[in-house]
């Protein structure tokens, strides 16, 4: 029988310094990717292959505020990490901590009866290359907004695949957002800024869409 959700381990790490952090999250990304080369949740290589999977580990920067959150593994892989490094090497200085935090939860993920009330912290880029193309070709506002519904619940279904999750019935969602660019790779991609509703659990600050290893997609409920 399909349970209606399941319970994910998440573990949010902070850190601050004397200074303010004026790196951003691929910047953390690839101190940690370096530092700690031999865990690949924590870049998504394996050698010199790229893993297509949701990311376990997601770093962000937050109101200037670094956040790494880790998703079951990937919060025991950071766990183990919490205290072995003092300094982060970003490209143009070394940031010194002086205070770190982590926060350990069990949250739930999955359909639900109720609707939550999302808002995007960071840019959701929603489309891969086919769909990005298919959307500048829509005039019509309704049909756009249809294809951002479809491609969320597509989004939904991704995450819950990597957790071993069957979505028992229908997800009903919808966008309340604005269109905007963001640069991924170092090329232009057309990203939102906004909302969404849906009746799914989502924990917050995990990422919806690509490049949430990245920190683009991090959600958080609104408290209604």
């Amino acid at each position: 029988m399909n349970q209606k959700n399941i319970k994910l381990k998440t573990l949010e790490m902070t850190f601050e310094g004397t200074e303010e952090f004026r790196g951003d999250a691929n910047q953390i990304r690839g101190f940690f990717a370096s530092k700690f080369n031999e865990y690949d949740q924590l870049h998504n290589h394996n050698t010199d292959r790229f893993l297509y999977r949701y990311p376990l580990v997601q770093y962000k920067v937050l109101g200037r505020m670094p956040l790494i959150v880790g998703i079951n593994e990937g919060a025991e892989t950071l766990k183990g990490l919490f205290d072995k490094f003092d300094t982060v090497t970003l490209p143009h200085e070394d940031f010194e901590i002086t205070d770190r935090s982590m926060r350990i939860k069990k949250q739930e993920f999955g359909l639900t009866k109720g609707i939550y009330f999302y808002e995007f912290l960071t840019p959701w880029l929603a489309f891969n290359d086919e769909n990005e193309e298919r959307f500048s070709e829509i005039d019509n506002p309704e049909e756009q907004k249809e294809l951002l519904r479809k491609t969320l619940i597509g989004n939904l279904l991704s995450m819950s695949k990597a957790f071993g999750y069957t979505v028992p019935d229908t997800i009903k969602c919808d966008v309340d957002v604005e269109l905007r660019s963001s640069k991924f790779k170092k090329m232009d991609f057309t990203s939102f800024k906004g909302g969404f509703i849906a009746n799914f659990l989502i924990p917050d600050f995990m990422g919806v869409g690509k490049g949430v290893a990245k920190g683009f997609g991090t959600v958080r409920k609104i408290r209604v």
